[in-house]
């Protein structure tokens, strides 16, 4: 993302009515904070319907977010972002907030994600930035209190798993499930869910990877960004780390995969958190999670390509078709659904075991 200032045309509306009340907003706001219409550029888009402007004030510069109010409910990333914030995470303040219209006001983290910084050919040289991405989740998950956030419960965990023969099998793949593999799907996704919902409950931020990670302006800034936050839940304290570590735009090897890992789990440990207290346990536990977020990653990045024309995200299902291959074949209660995603693909049985790297 480019810090120049080009001309308020580099910013497209294909509503007029909302450009309108976009710059009446503006305009209302400017002078608080000194803004200056003339560098509005785009920041970043997403996949949701919101997007994310970037405009110069006093000395620094703000991040838009212009989330139609018909499309996209801001109550949640609000409330979240204070949760956060009162856990002393790096996230960016609500400074103004037009909730009818859905444009808010934000400060700006950066215009560095951790995504963009790593070093995919040698795992070890990002240890450090993963550690610092760590720190922020041991943190979050410590403000961790029931009853806040939505929980994330067995109807949720099983509306999003049917996200992969909804969208990736029958959409995507243009497949009509027999009897037999409905039946077998069904089966692998209640013992999915059911070992899910026996690990103890925490903040689940449910998108914690490099990609809404932010590398901060100062470099004394210890903490990272944290960004998209929005969609939190309570529910399994493995879902993060293995978000992080299994990502939907990055592959690692399982020997990095399980460093990081067991660092989290250690530091988990020593601040009081519900892990298991045996690793191995613990992480069996990440790798099922990673497996519900898969198969519901796979779903969704067919929803996006099919329903809202947005076909990049469907190039890295092969990443999530080789992460939900190698942990189906790592487990024999599993074997069925590595069965069926064989038949599906057209592929061979797994033979090994690296993450996104078969």
């Amino acid at each position: 993302m480019s810090d120049s200032a080009p001309s308020p045309s580099a910013v497209a509306w294909s509503d007029s009515r909302r450009e309108a009340a976009f710059h009446g907003w503006l305009a209302r706001v400017a002078p608080a904070h000194a803004l200056q219409p003339a560098t509005l550029r785009p920041a970043s888009a997403d996949a949701s319907f919101r997007r994310y402007l970037r405009i110069d004030g006093a000395g620094r510069s703000f991040i838009v977010m212009d989330a139609p109010p018909e499309r996209e409910n801001c109550e949640p990333f609000v409330k979240v972002a204070q949760l956060m914030a009162d856990a002393g995470l790096n996230v960016p303040r609500v400074l103004d907030w037009d909730a009818p219209q859905g444009f808010m006001l934000l400060d700006d983290l950066g215009a560095q994600t951790m995504i963009e910084v790593v070093d995919p050919a040698h795992a070890q040289a990002n240890q450090s930035l993963y550690l610092r991405a760590v720190d922020a989740l041991v943190a979050w998950q410590l403000a961790s209190k029931p009853g806040v956030l939505p929980p994330y419960d067995e109807a949720l965990l099983a509306r999003e798993l049917a996200l992969f023969p909804d969208w990736y099998l029958r959409q995507h793949k243009q497949l009509e499930l027999t009897a037999a593999q409905r039946a077998t799907l069904d089966a692998q996704f209640k013992l999915i869910v059911q070992r899910n919902l026996a690990s103890p409950g925490v903040y689940v931020h449910r998108d914690f990877m490099p990609r809404n990670l932010m590398i901060p302006r100062d470099p004394a800034e210890p903490r990272l960004g944290v960004l998209d936050f929005q969609d939190a839940v309570y529910g399994p304290i493995t879902y993060d780390i293995a978000c992080l570590m299994r990502d939907a735009f990055l592959s690692w090897d399982e020997e990095f995969v399980l460093d990081v890992t067991v660092r989290y789990w250690q530091k988990a440990q020593k601040a009081g958190l519900p892990v298991d207290s045996d690793f191995g346990e613990f992480y069996r536990g990440v790798e099922w999670m990673g497996l519900q977020r898969h198969l519901k990653v796979a779903g969704i990045f067919a929803r996006l390509t099919l329903r809202d024309g947005k076909p990049k995200y469907l190039a890295d299902a092969p990443r999530f078709i080789a992460y939900i291959r190698a942990t189906a074949n790592r487990y024999r209660e599993l074997a069925p659904l590595a069965r069926l995603v064989d038949e599906v693909e057209g592929t061979d049985a797994v033979a090994g075991y690296a993450f996104g790297r078969i």
